[in-house]
């Protein structure tokens, strides 16, 4: 009958929409892993900071402060610092110490700055430090961000990404922003991944500076 559809045709048919289906599929899974990529962290390359990246690491800011039985020595890190002088957790012995991994094209990093600069000004005097690592950034860039922030102490100009190298095991080479404490014994006493919020890296400088 001229009304009857080929059995042929239907297989062609059903063939034809599953391999439509699962090339949809494909492109779906591919488009998340991009987007679960994108999400993962601040990764310091230079295409990043021509884009002005305003991507985070994973992680909520939460200070972590270990007990001091399970606190391993920081490595002897120095460097230039963005103003042209060397700057090193050596010079800072017998102080607790605050080391801020950042970039300027960071958003996170950029959010967390008052909160830093809040701490570092009112625990000065109490004997902490705090230090910046400024992360695989321009340093036009990076001085630009400390003139509009003023934020009170140096930060080294890590554009390797050596430093930060450095504390592998302890913060993800490329995680940023990220936020250590060291304690007077030169130890890791406290760690953030993400931006660090003003109550909780209060309380965790305090109580490692009490120690």
């Amino acid at each position: 009958m001229s009304g009857a559809r080929d059995p042929d045709c239907r297989v062609a048919s059903s063939t034809a929409c599953s391999t439509r289906r699962s090339s949809s599929v494909r492109a779906t899974s591919i488009s998340l892993l991009l987007l679960s990529v994108l999400v993962a962290g601040c990764a310091g390359n230079q295409s990043a900071q021509q884009a002005g990246d305003t991507r985070f690491v994973a992680g909520d800011g939460k200070m972590e402060v270990f007990a001091a039985g399970e606190r391993e020595p920081a490595p002897a890190i120095q460097g230039p610092t963005l103003e042209g002088d060397t700057a090193s957790l050596a010079a800072h012995k017998g102080k607790v110490v605050v080391l801020n991994f950042w970039a300027s094209w960071c958003g996170p990093c950029r959010a967390e700055a008052p909160v830093l600069k809040e701490v570092a000004a009112k625990t000065k005097d109490g004997g902490v430090a705090f230090l910046g690592v400024d992360f695989k950034d321009r340093q036009a860039d990076a001085l630009a961000f400390e003139r509009t922030e003023q934020t009170g102490y140096p930060s080294i100009f890590d554009q390797p990404g050596k430093v930060a190298l450095a504390f592998q095991g302890t913060v993800p080479p490329a995680a940023i922003p990220s936020t250590l404490i060291i304690d007077k014994q030169g130890r890791v006493a406290g760690r953030a991944l993400g931006a660090v919020k003003y109550t909780d890296l209060m309380n965790a400088v305090t109580k490692v500076r009490d120690e």
